[in-house]
């Protein structure tokens, strides 16, 4: 009876676990999915002018960006034992700040001492907007991918930054470097006091849409369309006719070309600044050499001086030792004449006396 009951009791839990795990990658899932969709509008809304926190479009973005980069987030560092940051709330900027430290003139130290923005919430929010300016948030989540040890002291197993997902999500992020955007990093969107919701409302278009259509759908509605009685196979296609087929086919080729030359733009403009570096490097690098050769001209000739200048000290140390010596000498010459003369005084003085006293004797 025992033994039923435990085996009941292991099966019920094994179940449990493989519920969650489908659980979470189902979560995984839609996050990628909406994350596409999200991309794709602001590829297709975007304009001449920059994108900014008015953008609705963009809002959701940064929320499914923020559920992604949040989800299965532990929230501890290691030794720390909360799940929580300082200011108690979890938060991916912990994750963020240590692991994109490696990024060449990163803007974590600009974010980290910007006054009005404290929580480390916020502190994320703000670094999403900056790397989007930047356009180089693609940059920053595959440098902290490639931390694979930080990245699994932040994220529980499933997670999407341990997965292959992670990869595909930088491939997305990779097209918005084509989009201007302007923030300013004030106001409640950065407060870290609300959490970041959702609205999947405008992606329940996609399945609906023509517009979003796959490019085998595409070629399934064009071809149906040179039938007088062909029937389109998507449920939610309206029937159209030959005309407004490919004046929609078009138009999707239109807006690809439009997004395909904008990132083009882009590349070519990363290249050239790349080269404009590349050559200020190059000049830099001249000039240090230059000034190496002429410290190190400049060092030799200072050595042959010192050197110069320890002979001319050894050779007065020699001849300062010569006089004083010669000093010695005419000092002993000098004491041993004074002995002389006073020995020869005491004997003429002895001679004179002997002289007189003798005459007086006499």
């Amino acid at each position: 009876m025992e033994s039923g009951c435990i085996q009941t009791a292991m099966a019920m839990g094994l179940t449990s676990k493989k519920a969650s795990a489908r659980s979470v990658c189902v979560e995984r899932k839609n996050l990628i999915t909406v994350c596409r969709f999200s991309v794709k509008t602001l590829l297709e809304k975007y304009t001449a002018e920059p994108i900014d926190d008015s953008s609705e479009e963009f809002i959701n973005f940064a929320a499914i960006l923020e559920h992604i980069l949040s989800h299965r987030f532990k929230g501890n560092t290691a030794g720390s034992g909360s799940w929580f940051s300082s200011d108690g709330q979890r938060s991916f900027w912990e994750y963020i700040r240590l692991a994109c430290s490696k990024v060449q003139n990163n803007c974590i130290t600009s974010i980290e001492n910007i006054e009005n923005i404290s929580t480390s919430r916020a502190k994320g929010r703000a670094w999403i907007r900056v790397a989007l300016m930047e356009k180089r948030l693609s940059e920053y989540v595959s440098t902290a991918l490639r931390d694979t040890r930080t990245t699994r002291r932040f994220y529980d197993d499933g997670a999407i930054m341990l997965r292959e997902e992670a990869t595909v999500l930088t491939g997305m992020l990779i097209g918005l470097s084509a989009i201007d955007f302007s923030f300013c990093l004030k106001g409640e969107t950065l407060d870290g006091k609300s959490p970041a919701v959702i609205d999947y409302t405008p992606y329940l278009k996609f399945t609906q849409s023509y517009d979003y259509l796959s490019d085998e759908e595409d070629r399934r509605s064009v071809d149906s369309s040179n039938s007088e009685e062909s029937v389109p196979e998507h449920p939610y296609i309206p029937l159209v006719t030959d005309e407004e087929s490919w004046s929609n086919k078009c138009r999707k080729m239109e807006q690809r070309f439009k997004i395909v030359y904008a990132q083009k733009g882009y590349l070519e403009e990363l290249v050239r600044l790349r080269e404009s570096q590349l050559k200020n490097v190059e000049t830099e690098n001249k000039r240090l050499r230059a000034k190496v050769e002429e410290l190190t001209v400049q060092s030799q000739q200072e050595k042959k001086e010192l050197e110069a200048i320890v002979l001319e000290l050894q050779a007065q140390l020699r001849s300062f030792h010569s006089l004083e010596q010669l000093s010695a000498e005419v000092s002993l010459n000098s004491d041993s004449q004074k002995t002389d003369g006073r020995q020869n005084g005491d004997a003429a003085w002895t001679s004179a006396g002997n002289n007189v006293f003798q005459g007086c004797y006499t």
